[in-house]
């Protein structure tokens, strides 16, 4: 998703169109405690540029707001969450989040509400704006670890700026991680096979 939806209609609607994600319960003491840090992918390992190569910045505690359109930690307890952020010299981005739940049956649930609120991200930004068009798609499966799912995301406003995102989502025992990747133009722009393999990448090397 490029900087200029970002900051302009989907930051309007981070908060209306996450209110209806679903509520995830756990212990008080739903924290994970301390173990190994997940690992986290390289700009190499990011889907080719065919003009820019990618930058990684550094891994960074808390939450991205890059990926607050569509995922959020409402209703989620306080887990370990670290993310690295990507850029190249151009309107191309991506960010890597991941998540260290406390079992692996709570990473199981994390997965699948990321999963849903990617999948209903679409619906809920149409019913969030009428200036904006959403299409959500669903690229499958990868037979990785514990598994994963790739989706992508098309935006059209009423001003003309569209834009497509691939979002994926993946588990490694209790570590989940999102990966998401973004740039200017329509699902005929987006790489989802090399996107395949970035999120194959992924979650293999958490650990």
């Amino acid at each position: 998703m490029s900087m200029r939806i970002r900051t302009s209609a989907l930051t309007a609607l981070t908060v209306a169109a996450l209110a209806a994600g679903t509520v995830l319960t756990a212990p008080a003491a739903g924290a994970a405690p301390k173990a190994a840090a997940p690992k986290f992918l390289s700009a190499s390992q990011l889907p080719p540029h065919p003009t820019s190569s990618w930058t990684a910045g550094p891994v960074t505690d808390g939450f991205p707001e890059g990926l607050g359109f569509c995922v959020s930690t409402e209703g989620v307890p306080s887990y370990d969450y670290r993310h690295r952020e990507f850029r190249t010299d151009l309107d191309t981005s991506a960010v890597q989040l991941t998540v260290v739940t406390g079992t692996a049956a709570q990473a199981k649930a994390l997965a699948k509400h990321y999963d849903d609120l990617i999948r209903t991200c679409a619906d809920r930004i149409e019913e969030s704006s009428p200036d904006i068009e959403a299409e959500g798609r669903d690229y499958g499966s990868l037979p990785v670890e514990e598994g994963a799912r790739v989706r992508g995301l098309h935006t059209e406003t009423s001003w003309g700026a569209t834009d497509v995102a691939l979002l994926s989502v993946g588990r490694d025992g209790r570590t989940v991680t999102v990966v998401e990747w973004g740039q200017m133009g329509d699902f005929d722009d987006a790489p989802v096979a090399a996107f395949k393999k970035t999120t194959t990448t992924a979650v293999n090397k958490l650990y």
